[in-house]
């Protein structure tokens, strides 16, 4: 019973390990502390994955309007576009989030203000100017 338990444990452990570089998202050229080209980036995918959304709603509306002319395969179609739709509406609002993110750092570290405060740094009087 204890070496079921311990197998059962070590391959999870092992799946877990072969899952956790994937979680990790890194784009691939750009140093992750560039802020600025990492809010391009995630404005570019938000604008392609726009583009491909907007596509599949219309062939969605046009399959809707005549689904007569889709035959057999009209069901698969729209169950596919659907998908499809789905799946770009989720990758548009976590691009769209990021882009936000990588701004706001960008824009944080751009606006930094530094103390300009000087020192008195003779010891016989204590004001700072």
């Amino acid at each position: 019973m204890k070496a079921q338990k311990f197998l059962t444990l070590i391959s999870i452990l092992a799946f877990s390990l072969t899952v956790l570089p994937v979680l990790a998202v890194e784009v691939e050229g750009i140093d992750d502390n560039n802020h600025a080209a990492l809010t391009q980036y995630y404005e570019n995918v938000a604008k392609e994955t726009e583009a491909k959304l907007q596509k599949n709603k219309a062939a969605l509306e046009e399959y809707e309007a005549h689904p007569y002319y889709y035959g057999r395969q009209g069901q698969e179609f729209k169950s596919h576009t659907v998908a499809n739709i789905r799946e770009y509406e989720e990758v548009l609002a976590e691009s769209l989030n990021n882009a936000d993110l990588h701004k706001k750092i960008t824009m944080d570290h751009d606006n930094s203000t530094v103390n300009k405060a000087r020192v008195n740094l003779d010891p016989r009087t204590s004001a700072i100017r």
